[in-house]
């Protein structure tokens, strides 16, 4: 399973999106250098509100450039790192993957997906309406979120648009991806 990046976002200031970089410098252990969400220990407000000493499981954001044209066929335009993220993909389903799937991007880096971004309702904010395109319920009535995954970094390295990204699978039995 592979894909490619179209597009590296980061921000060393909170805000809800993050300007597209010509490239992202993941760094062990921390995240996207320079990045506000960067570091060993929670960074985004709500989850330092709840415990500062938590680890950080959010350490780079990815999300599959494919949500952009669903959301537009509802009439909202999204661009590559206004949503959040610092990695936008295309052509590999990153909501598909376990937990635990190594996702080797470019020549060196490499992130341990951790989980699903959990939607707030600053997706409103920026587009009203917006946050129900990206979470909603299956057939069964269960919770479905599809605003990226969360990741942390494992192998630093230099990312840019155009890098490879290939899928690394766990070995079974397979964790489905939840909320981090």
């Amino acid at each position: 399973m592979s894909g490619s990046v179209t597009a590296v976002s980061s921000n060393g200031v909170y805000s809800f999106s993050k300007p597209n970089r010509p490239s992202i410098t993941l760094l062990t252990g921390l995240g996207v250098e320079g990045d506000v969400h960067a570091g060993v220990t929670v960074k985004h407000r709500s989850r330092v509100a709840q415990d500062p000493t938590q680890p950080n499981l959010r350490q780079v954001h990815l999300m599959q450039e494919e949500l952009f044209a669903e959301v537009g066929a509802a009439g909202f335009r999204v661009a590559p790192g206004e949503l959040g993220e610092n990695i936008t993909t295309r052509g590999l389903d990153l909501l598909a993957l376990p937990v635990g799937t190594l996702l080797r991007i470019g020549a060196e880096a490499v992130v341990e997906v951790t989980g699903l971004r959990n939607p707030c309702l600053q997706i409103d904010h920026f587009r009203s309406g917006l946050l129900k395109q990206v979470v909603g319920r299956d057939d069964l009535g269960n919770l479905v979120r599809r605003a990226g995954i969360m990741s942390v970094v494992t192998r630093g390295g230099v990312v840019r648009p155009g890098d490879p990204v290939a899928a690394e699978l766990p070995a079974g039995p397979h964790r489905p991806l939840d909320r981090v």
